[in-house]
């Protein structure tokens, strides 16, 4: 080979190599430019004779868990939260639906002075907007049911929300501001007031013949948080253990789902 062909085919691999090298940087840089899916948030409200809102420490746990639900999860334009009522009709008790509209300006090549600026005014516009938020969710915590419906606590009817909600491709988060004690009348139903699971063996028993009723309802992989209106200081008789085994069970037969307590 001409030692001007050897010095052209040289530069060519060299040429080939840098092309290679940009794009796969390139490529990278387009896949940390994809956002986030948004965080789609279900807050279920138990609105039946068992949980007293009006009782302090009740409303102070619950206004502060509330608080840092809308701090944490509405972020970015196209966050979303609902809040559902727990009662004898949960699944149609929808009571509040929220999204975020605040929506930041295109950064891309601007100056640091001029980001900074566009960063300030979108936490200022989000806050303002998280601010109405949470004056409207804690409306809805202290809002009364004086109606028939508190007579029942149909927790089964929140999974087919929680379904629906993942078939939207968001990150959902699933709080329960509730005793959990499920209540409903019915000869294939549970009403944990009559008959409450007397250990950790029996609560799986029945969570897993409930999965066999529930596994219709394709729930995903939510994160699932249970926010309990008992002081530290309850008794077991009050607060059940075996009553969480049981929904902890169930979660984690439909879906692997693990279940946090606050």
């Amino acid at each position: 080979m001409k030692p001007q062909q050897n010095q052209f085919s040289k530069s060519l691999s060299f040429l080939t190599l840098l092309s290679f090298l940009f794009s796969c940087g390139s490529e990278k840089e387009t896949a940390q430019a994809v956002p986030d899916a948004p965080i789609y948030t279900l807050v279920f409200l138990d609105k039946t004779q068992s949980v007293h809102i009006d009782k302090n420490y009740v409303n102070d746990k619950y206004r502060q868990a509330l608080t840092d639900i809308v701090e944490t999860n509405m972020r970015n334009k196209g966050d979303k939260l609902e809040v559902y009522f727990i009662h004898e009709n949960t699944s149609k008790a929808r009571a509040l639906s929220l999204t975020v509209r605040t929506e930041k300006d295109n950064i891309e090549g601007v100056n640091a002075t001029d980001r900074e600026g566009i960063e300030t005014a979108f936490q200022l516009s989000l806050q303002k907007e998280k601010g109405i938020y949470l004056r409207q969710l804690l409306a809805k915590l202290n809002q009364q049911n004086t109606g028939a419906s508190n007579q029942s606590t149909d927790i089964w009817a929140s999974l087919p929300v929680i379904a629906k909600a993942g078939e939207s491709g968001s990150e959902v988060k699933v709080y329960y501001f509730s005793d959990m004690v499920e209540s409903v009348k019915g000869a294939d139903r549970r009403d944990f007031h009559i008959k409450p699971p007397k250990n950790d063996s029996e609560a799986e028993a029945d969570a897993k013949a409930d999965t066999k009723k529930l596994d219709q309802y394709a729930i995903g992989s939510p994160q699932v948080t249970i926010v309990s209106p008992f002081e530290p200081t309850a008794s077991t008789k009050e607060n059940n253990p075996h009553v969480t085994h049981y929904w902890q069970t169930l979660f984690q037969e439909l879906g692997g789902v693990s279940v946090e307590e606050l």
